[in-house]
Parts: structure tokens; C-alpha cells; sequence
């Protein structure tokens, strides 16, 4: 630190932070071991960030959400460990609806993302550029979006799913698939992301086969959840019906190829 940066004196810093001139850093800020705080990062009151993370120029963590029905209620940002954080990034503190934004583990969160208030986002996500989430969004561990992806408030982004760059997503990504075209529209299981996180085989093909049910099928959601529950049950499938039980604004479109081609959605 020097006489160019702003340290709060009732901020708490672990050990080997490094903290780069015109940094500020506010009171009520508990920041832990083996940090990088770039040049011109602000952390606003609220802000827990955990080990070895990395925060790059101009990134704005737990300033007040921009909620117009927030008054001023103390909440907090809640960031684990190893995640980097790019350039001109917005993390914004929790309403009193939730009381704090969570950010997990081992994320990469690129320039210009926006983390809304009330969000919690797992562990090794990958937020491409620009990437803009609304409010109270939930988002699985392993998850990647696509630069520019538009992500509406309370919705649900499945575990080791992954969206194409500007994705507009005004419904729920169940875990496991690729999410494409627009209006967003399942586009297949993300084969090659599960094989290089050491899915076997046999359990791709068998996420596959669900989720033919799910959008593949002609059924329409309630009735292709009925008939998941009748099959073997193993982890993958207990996580795709969990997540199917527990979507409030219903699941992105799904479709059943005919003769190649695109016939009716299964979406009710």
C-alpha cells in the first residue's frame, strides 16, 4: 500500500494483499489472504471476499443494488476463493429479499459483466464478456455464458450448462445442455464440457436420452417429468428433476426433429 491508495482503517486485510495505487477500499470490508486489488478497484461496505482473488482495474464490488425498492438496509457481497475478476466488472450488494450477492469458487468473470443484487452463482463458471445478470438469478457450478448473454431477473441456469454468445434468457436453463438460437432454445448436451470434467460416457449418453424426453419427445413438461420418474434413478437424473420441480418462470424452449427437420415446441 501507499499514500495513493485509500484503505479504510476499520477494514480487515489478510496477509500478502497486494493493493495497487488508486485503489479505495471502504469501511466494513473483510478481504482475505493473498488478494491482487488493482489500480482504480473500489470495494464498497458489505464486501467478504475470501483467498486468492484477483481483481482487475475499475471493477465496482458491493456498491448499493441498483433495486429501487432497497432502503438502505445493510447486506453484504459474499466472494469465495481463487476467482478472477477482469476489468470494469459490477458486483452489487443483496437486498433485503436475500441479503447478499454470492459468488463460490474458481470463477472467471470477464470485463464488463454485471452481477446484480440477490444473485448466487456456484464454482468454476465462466462469465464470458459483458455478460449482464438481472436480479435474484441463480447459476449452477461449471456454468459458462457467452459474451453479451442477457440474463432476465429469478432465472435459473443449470449446473455445466453453457449459452451462446448474446443469449437472451427470459426462461430456465436446466444443467448439462447447450442453449442457443433465438429466441434461446435447447441445442443439445454440452458433450465435450462433461467429457473434459470426466462424465463417462455411458453417462453422457444417458443425459442425452433424459433430456430426449424433456425436449425431444412431443411432451409437454409436466407429463415428460412424470415419465422421468420411472426410469433408474442416478445423480444426474435426480439433479435434471429437481431442477425441472423447482423452475418458477418454466424452461427454455425444446423441440422434436422430423425427418431433420423442426417440428412443434415442447414447451407448454
Amino acid at each position: 500500500m501507499n499514500n495513493l491508495t485509500y484503505v479504510h482503517k476499520d477494514a480487515i486485510i489478510g496477509k500478502n494483499v497486494t493493493i495497487e495505487p488508486f485503489a479505495v477500499i471502504h469501511q466494513d470490508v473483510v478481504i482475505g489472504d493473498d488478494c491482487y486489488i488493482s489500480s482504480h478497484v473500489t470495494i464498497f461496505p458489505g464486501a467478504r471476499i475470501g483467498n486468492n482473488n484477483r481483481f482487475f482495474p475499475n471493477c465496482s464490488i458491493a456498491a448499493i443494488p441498483q433495486d429501487l425498492k432497497f432502503a438502505g438496509e445493510k447486506t453484504f457481497v459474499e466472494i469465495g476463493n481463487h476467482n478472477t475478476i477482469r476489468e470494469s466488472v459490477t458486483i452489487n450488494r443483496g437486498t433485503q429479499a436475500l441479503g447478499y450477492t454470492k459468488i463460490g469458487d474458481h470463477n472467471l468473470i470477464m470485463a464488463y459483466s454485471h452481477v446484480a443484487h440477490d444473485c448466487t452463482i456456484g464454482s468454476w463458471c465462466v462469465l464470458a464478456n459483458g455478460a449482464t445478470l438481472g436480479g435474484h438469478i441463480e447459476i449452477g457450478d461449471y456454468a459458462i455464458l457467452g459474451g453479451l448473454s442477457a440474463i432476465h431477473q429469478f432465472t435459473k441456469i443449470g449446473s455445466h450448462a453453457i449459452l451462446m454468445g448474446g443469449a437472451l434468457v427470459d426462461k430456465d436453463v436446466p444443467p448439462y445442455i447447450k442453449a442457443a438460437k433465438f429466441p434461446l432454445t435447447y441445442s443439445g448436451i454440452n458433450s465435450l464440457g462433461l467429457s473434459r470434467r470426466g462424465f463417462s460416457q455411458e453417462t453422457i449418453n444417458l443425459i442425452k436420452e433424459y433430456y430426449k424426453i424433456v425436449f425431444q419427445s412431443g411432451l409437454n413438461y409436466s407429463d415428460a417429468l412424470k415419465k422421468l420418474k420411472n426410469l433408474p434413478l442416478t445423480e444426474e437424473l435426480k439433479e435434471i428433476m429437481s431442477f425441472m420441480e423447482n423452475s418458477d418462470r418454466g424452461l427454455i424452449k425444446g423441440y422434436t426433429s422430423v425427418d431433420g427437420g423442426r417440428a412443434s415446441s415442447s414447451e407448454e
